[in-house]
């Protein structure tokens, strides 16, 4: 991928990561659930605190791809949060489905920059 496109797209990844992380601690912008189901669901992660470890792992990985430091290692730890979001969307809230679906896009592009970086955990 060209240096400069992996520069714009890890600058951009970081900081959609760090709005989205800061969001779920401080709501600057508020989403509301449209489907019951949708609203039992995040309620159980608000109790058991999922959201707020989501939110730290999202905040930490948008740090690291503004300082350009372990991006390899949280690109594949974002992936299981990028694929739940879609699943969530898909399920729960088609209508919202928008920003995970970018949020998994960001995450495989960023995945397919740091390729050479996996080639020693892909080895059989």
């Amino acid at each position: 991928m060209n240096s400069k496109l992996f520069l714009v797209l890890r600058i951009l990844f970081g900081l959609f990561l760090l709005f989205f992380g800061l969001n779920k601690f401080f709501d600057f912008v508020i989403f509301i659930p449209e489907t019951q189901d949708a609203v039992n669901y995040l309620e159980a992660l608000e109790v058991t605190k999922t959201m707020h470890i989501v939110a730290i792992i999202e905040i930490i990985a948008g740090i690291a791809l503004l300082l350009n430091k372990f991006g390899a290692l949280l690109m594949v730890i974002l992936m299981s949060i990028s694929i739940n979001a879609v699943l969530y969307h898909t399920t729960l809230e088609p209508s919202t489905i928008t920003g995970s679906i970018i949020l998994i896009v960001f995450n495989v592009l960023m995945l397919y920059g740091y390729k050479d970086q996996y080639k020693d955990l892909l080895k059989a």
